[in-house]
């Protein structure tokens, strides 16, 4: 699930929205309104419950071959997304949902290496909520690598001392490192 041409995309579990009006997000690091969108790129990110936790890598410019070896593998791809064995069965039954939103009153967020994009006024969505449908379907066909790990911390350190672009979300819900015995 991708935004069309001049779109951007809310992921949500919630089909009932009818209008996005500028918040602090409860896991916000900063203390501005902003109404959150993803583009293309970063749609695959979001295809995910909203609360698991999730860590992805991506091949950049500045990627060595020999950390895209070591993260990415020979799984095929130049993308990597790694949940929680206990997310399994949430990520093979939730119930996402995407809006598409217009894409004029958005601007990236932190650019110039932007995760997101927001807006700063209220954003009506250009039709109703769409499925999103089978995730793990949506992986397979966009090539990107899902690994299901019992424990996210130790690849979370791997991609993060990597060249590869990398970004962690709802880290603090993954299982602390004391799990793993």
């Amino acid at each position: 699930m991708y935004p069309g041409v001049g779109e951007v995309l809310h992921f949500s579990e919630d089909p009932t929205i009818e209008r996005f009006v500028p918040h602090v997000a409860r896991t916000a690091q900063q203390p501005e309104e902003y109404v959150w969108a993803v583009d293309s790129v970063r749609s695959p990110d979001y295809w995910f419950p909203r609360d698991c936790p999730r860590v992805l890598a991506w091949v950049a410019p500045t990627t060595t071959a020999a950390d895209r070896e070591r993260i990415i593998g020979p799984g095929g791809g130049d993308r990597v997304h790694a949940i929680e064995f206990r997310w399994l069965a949430a990520l093979q039954t939730v119930d996402l949902y995407a809006y598409r939103l217009p894409a004029a009153p958005f601007r990236p967020f932190d650019a110039p290496v932007s995760h997101a994009m927001v807006a700063t006024v209220p954003v009506e969505p250009l039709g109703p909520a769409q499925p999103v449908g089978d995730l793990l379907g949506l992986h397979e066909r966009a090539g990107i690598q899902l690994r299901i790990l019992p424990n996210l911390m130790d690849f979370w350190d791997a991609v993060r001392s990597s060249s590869l672009g990398w970004s962690g979300i709802r880290m603090r819900g993954a299982q602390p490192r004391s799990a793993l015995s």
